[in-house]
């Protein structure tokens, strides 16, 4: 089965006679019945390394694009604690897709982070109504894009090298720098128009499929009305702003965890119905499950993945609480806490993740390296991303908080 083509295979109306889930335990089974349809042939698409357009489709159907928009315009009105978990479920079946959507969700809330009132309703009613995917050209490695004002209009142009959604989402973050000013201007603008100009680039190791190319930003015109948080051309700075780091990098964290669990679920898989006993050790066994060293070793990954979902769903709780109250009530110490919390999880899952994602060859055996089996998609997934900022700033992150009290100040990675 492929889902290249959900018409033909009838995926697209799944879930079209089927009452919407009602809570959160609801919507993350949802999610995990998405996972089990991208799994099946998720290395054969990964090999393709086409435009997920019917993957986009898939999660829009399943009801998952606006888990978080608000009921009155059809959304779940879900919580983060809620988003966190269904990103994890859907990346246990393929992490690029995990990716495409948990980035959605942060692109999708960046409203209620910056921007006024007015402004969070228009833009929740407009995708949730309309069940638009976000992307986002915001890069913060590259230079920023240009603003300059032309009368009542922002004019954006510039290049990024990074737009995660790309070609398959409806609607684009832009953000850039006021020309003769430090001040940065978030905008909300449709996708589909001649100034955004995709390269079709994106050619990685792993997360083939995430829409991650190059995009060109040419004289884009954003009304200065739409300028997120701005009123009358001038922004009001509160913590909670700041809050847009914290929450994307617990997603990196969650669909991680959905990677490498995905990679122990296919192993064990592969070793109870194919891996064969190992005959010259003295210790001959009839079957491979009855192996020692391999219960030793899915015991010790599994035991392993359970502590980061712990961690993490601990993480997610507590930034879920904040970004759900009222903004103004964010301190810095909370935020920093919070920070420092997801850090710690990002490190444990990076480091747990990549031994998963290792060392399921050696408890599937030679014969699971084929490429027909296609073990290693989870390793270069995984090993792709956990690339995108150094670790190492996470571990001194947690080192500063344990040693001197301190947390870590607002940037664009912490």
């Amino acid at each position: 089965m492929t889902i290249t083509d959900p018409v033909t295979t009838g995926l697209a109306d799944r879930w079209r006679d089927e009452a919407r889930p009602e809570d959160s335990a609801g919507w993350i089974a949802r999610a995990r019945e998405v996972a089990d349809i991208l799994a099946v042939d998720a290395v054969e698409r990964d090999r393709a390394n086409a435009t997920p357009h019917a993957e986009v489709r898939l999660l829009k159907e399943a009801g998952l694009v606006t888990l978080l928009g608000p009921r009155e315009h059809g959304g779940a009105g879900e919580t983060w604690d809620t988003a966190y978990k269904v990103i994890r479920a859907v990346a246990r079946g393929d992490g690029s897709i995990g990716q495409v959507l948990g980035y959605h969700y942060l692109w999708a809330w960046a409203a209620r982070l910056v921007a006024t009132d007015e402004q969070v309703a228009a833009v929740e009613e407009l995708y949730t109504a309309n069940d638009y995917l976000f992307g986002g050209a915001v890069n913060p490695r590259d230079s920023d894009l240009t603003i300059r004002e032309d009368g009542d209009d922002l004019v954006y142009s510039g290049r990024k090298s990074f737009s995660t959604g790309g070609q398959v989402s409806d609607l684009t973050v832009l953000e850039g720098v006021l020309e003769g000013t430090g001040i940065h201007i978030f905008a909300i603008v449709p996708t589909a128009q001649e100034g955004i100009v995709f390269a079709d680039d994106w050619d990685s190791l792993g997360q083939r499929l995430t829409e991650s190319g190059s995009v060109e930003i040419r004289d884009v015109r954003v009304p200065w009305a739409a300028a997120a948080g701005f009123v009358d051309r001038i922004f009001q700075p509160i913590v909670y702003n700041t809050l847009n780091v914290p929450t994307i990098q617990l997603v990196f964290a969650n669909f991680y965890l959905g990677i490498a669990e995905g990679a122990l679920e296919t192993a064990s898989s592969y070793t109870r119905t194919t891996t064969r006993p190992w005959p010259y050790g003295g210790d001959d066994k009839a079957r491979a499950t009855e192996e020692w060293y391999l219960l030793e070793g899915y015991g010790e990954l599994q035991s392993k993945l359970w502590a980061d979902e712990a961690l993490l769903d601990a993480a997610g709780a507590e930034i879920s609480e904040v970004l759900h109250a009222p903004r103004e009530e964010l301190t810095e110490r909370r935020r920093g806490e919070i920070a420092v919390r997801i850090a710690a999880g990002k490190l444990r899952i990076v480091d747990d993740g990549l031994e998963v994602a290792t060392k399921v060859y050696e408890l599937t055996g030679a014969r699971a390296s084929a490429s027909s089996v296609g073990l290693d998609i989870f390793w270069r997934n995984l090993r792709t991303h956990s690339l995108h900022d150094p670790i190492a700033y996470k571990k001194r992150e947690v080192g500063e908080y344990v040693l001197l009290n301190q947390v870590p100040e607002p940037t664009w990675y912490t």
